[in-house]
């Protein structure tokens, strides 16, 4: 870490502090040459982490797209934001420690099985898209399975 005020390499840390809201670690530090202080910050850097799509292509995770495809489906009044929120944090970490690339079928799985347990109105409205149902029938026999 090189000193904003003079560029001396050498510094030592006067305070440190972790933020468990961003996962991140203020340090304050002071030159051992010029004495000034001034703060750093350490944070996890974000990995690129890849899915298998269903047409055999790979693609990187976007827990936002994620977010954005639960959200259509739910209603906010009974799974809030902050539920969809851990959810989707859950997912990414499964995703990010899994051995080999998760599929697009297997996160689609896991929320379904999210949504079956909190709001079976959403876990429809959701396999209805996911699944790609083509006829009445289909959604019938959906339905029939969850209750």
């Amino acid at each position: 870490m090189r000193c904003p005020y003079c560029a001396c390499t050498t510094s030592k840390v006067v305070d440190k502090r972790d933020n468990t809201d961003d996962f991140s670690t203020r340090r304050r530090r002071q030159c051992l040459r010029c004495g000034r202080r001034y703060t750093t910050y350490e944070r996890i850097e974000k990995v690129d982490v890849v899915i298998i799509k269903k047409d055999g292509s790979l693609e990187n995770f976007d827990c936002q797209k994620l977010k954005k495809g639960i959200k259509k489906a739910v209603d906010i009044s009974k799974i809030t934001e902050d539920e969809i929120d851990n959810f989707c944090e859950e997912v990414e970490r499964k995703v990010m420690v899994s051995a080999n690339p998760l599929s697009t079928t297997d996160i689609g799985n896991m929320v379904l099985d999210w949504l079956r347990e909190l709001d079976p109105l959403a876990y429809m409205r959701f396999a209805s898209v996911y699944k790609d149902f083509e006829t009445v029938k289909d959604l019938k026999k959906e339905l029939e399975e969850l209750i």
